[in-house]
């Protein structure tokens, strides 16, 4: 036997080893024994998840198996904790349901699904589970049913937004608990019935958009003690009183009433100092628009057209930066962009003859 057999196998096999021993390990295990893969597991695992129930949408190719999540797209790693606080999911071909695994990324402050027209169905109650979440947009999606009453656990949420949707029934009275809501956009959907006396709970300074929707009824007095910098109730079939919406104390921008059925007198109505943006076009409204409240506003937008006023338009300020399309259609609106006023003035009385006439 040749003697040097036995070294050349040891050689051999030593070599062998030794190129094995450089070869790389599994990605799986070179991911989580790295020391810097900042995802946390039960996150990495709910996401992995909610791909799953998505399908493995191209969207979210970026989530590898076994890859730190806090380098995926349409996520957002906190710095301190390398907990998941944002899922943002935008303009995606995606299909189905909002996964319930959502409600397991505990740490969520943000969660969007917005512009996903074949995402469908309803809102699941494991988001109650996401105790310090802050903002939920769920907007231009198709999903469907009644709003859930359950998202007034969300005791965090400055930020709701269920717009252009297909929700249907009433709006949950259980909103109002979210008393940290600072913008609350329910509009363009099948929301039907009244607005809930509740909403009189919620905080000062607060945009609430309710318009394109089907609902009805009288608004409730309580709304007048809410600080709306924002409230928009256009296109419904909202009926009575909408003055106690007008206040001069507080620092409303925007006012839009719009194709309702509202009737209340204007001549006494004192506009908010901060108003920019006034539309109570296509109503019931009567009486004469108040001169003193209305020149001294910064007005970008001023529509009282299709309704039942009467008297001359105040001239000054910003009101005649505004065509005949902003008035006209009316019992007996007179002056500038209108047809100028006759020599004598309508008195009280005659207004009020008017407006009876009108409501006949």
């Amino acid at each position: 036997m040749d003697a040097s057999r036995p070294s050349t196998l040891l050689s051999f096999l030593l070599t062998l080893f030794l190129s094995l021993s450089f070869l790389p390990t599994p990605s799986s295990s070179r991911s989580w024994a790295s020391s810097d893969v900042r995802c946390n597991k039960h996150d990495y695992k709910a996401l992995m998840h909610i791909k799953a129930a998505f399908q493995n949408p191209y969207h979210l190719a970026s989530w590898i198996p076994d890859t730190d999540c806090c380098k995926w797209n349409n996520v957002e790693c906190d710095s301190t904790n390398d907990r998941i606080v944002q899922l943002t999911i935008y303009h995606a071909n995606i299909s189905g349901e909002i996964p319930s695994e959502v409600g397991d990324l505990r740490y969520l402050k943000t969660l969007v699904f917005q512009h996903i027209p074949n995402l469908t169905g309803n809102i699941p109650d494991t988001i109650t589970k996401l105790k310090y979440l802050i903002t939920l947009r769920l907007s231009w999606n198709n999903l469907s049913g009644p709003i859930p009453s359950f998202l007034g656990k969300l005791t965090n949420l400055q930020f709701l937004e269920l717009n252009y949707n297909q929700f249907t029934d009433s709006i949950p009275s259980s909103l109002h608990d979210l008393h940290r809501l600072e913008v609350l956009h329910l509009d363009r959907n099948k929301l039907t019935g009244p607005i809930p006396r509740s909403f009189r709970k919620f905080k000062q300074s607060m945009s609430l958009y309710l318009s394109h929707n089907n609902l009805s009824g009288e608004i409730p007095d309580e709304l007048g003690n809410v600080s709306f910098v924002t409230i928009d109730l256009s296109r419904n079939k909202l009926e009575g009183d909408a003055s106690m919406l007008f206040n001069s104390t507080r620092s409303t921008q925007k006012i839009d009433l719009s194709r309702n059925m509202f009737a209340f007198n204007l001549s006494n109505v004192e506009f908010d100092t901060t108003l920019q943006y006034l539309d109570i076009s296509h109503n019931k409204i009567y009486g004469s628009i108040p001169p003193e409240a209305i020149t001294g506003l910064d007005l970008q937008y001023l529509n009282v057209s299709y309704n039942r006023l009467c008297g001359k338009i105040p001239q000054g300020g910003k009101v005649q930066n505004f065509d005949s399309y902003s008035f006209y259609h009316n019992n007996c609106l007179c002056g500038s962009p209108l047809a100028a006023c006759k020599e004598q003035p309508l008195t009280v009385q005659k207004v009020f003859d008017y407006h009876q006439l009108a409501t006949v």
